[in-house]
């Protein structure tokens, strides 16, 4: 059974179209990077997959129903959102932060348990925020802040994360770290990951299949060594695209 699937899904946003008749199936265990160029509308995408925008025509499917049967609590159980813009910063520590993760699994009037406090501990950890649990979110930087909203996702434990730009503000030893802990917890047999991404090769490194938005409605799809290609990404940027083989398999190059 898919954990999410798309049938004839067409998608526009002030006159662009975004995608055309699409159809696509998430199984649990995989990894999937929306790439395209600025734009194109990898964000509307996903805030669609999300149920958080209408279609054009279609249907979305979370587990072969469609997202609009989903109660609103059900569906925070199953699917967790990384947005861009993190929103309004309220006054609170970075453990109370992460904390909101464990929101939908909360029965009402009921305070977090122990068990919840050290999956929090535990995903702050997963980020490298382990010694910051009380600090005040306004004293956060860019990176911690981005780090942050990933160990409150990861503390919702979802089953489908929808995750826009995750390595965002992060230098290169938190993004390896972070997309390290993210794709553990991803691809397992119960769980999946969709990822908006600008840097091909870390697509590369840590996704096994790759959407292809092309700015006109036209996507291409598949597994990753089938899709990322020099020819096909030279198209999808309207840039001249090289790869040269390394170590960890090809990396991709603007000429």
């Amino acid at each position: 059974m898919s954990l999410l699937r798309a049938n004839g899904l067409s998608v526009s946003i002030a006159g662009l179209e975004v995608c055309r008749a699409l159809d696509l199936t998430v199984t649990a265990g995989s990894i999937w990077a929306i790439l395209g160029r600025n734009g194109v509308g990898k964000t509307t995408l996903l805030r669609t997959l999300a149920g958080l925008r209408s279609i054009d025509s279609g249907e979305v499917l979370l587990e072969e129903q469609p997202l609009t049967a989903w109660p609103q609590r059900e569906m925070a159980r199953k699917i967790g959102v990384l947005f861009q813009d993190q929103g309004t910063l309220f006054p609170g520590t970075v453990l109370e932060t992460a904390l909101i993760g464990r929101h939908p699994h909360l029965e009402r009037w009921r305070w977090e348990s122990e068990n919840d406090i050290a999956l929090a501990h535990a995903a702050l950890t997963g980020v490298g925020l382990s010694n910051m649990d009380t600090r005040q979110l306004a004293t956060l930087s860019g990176g911690e802040r981005q780090r942050l909203a990933i160990a409150t996702l990861l503390c919702q434990e979802p089953q489908l994360y929808l995750l826009d730009e995750p390595s965002n503000h992060l230098d290169p030893h938190h993004q390896i770290a972070v997309m390290n802990t993210l794709c553990r917890r991803a691809h397992t047999s119960k769980h999946a990951a969709i990822m908006v991404m600008h840097d091909v090769n870390l697509a590369m490194r840590y996704c096994d299949h790759a959407l292809l938005l092309y700015g006109n409605g036209e996507t291409e799809h598949g597994p990753i060594a089938h899709t990322l290609t020099a020819a096909n990404l030279s198209r999808l940027y309207t840039h001249p695209m090289s790869a040269t083989n390394t170590a960890r398999g090809e990396f991709f190059y603007p000429e």
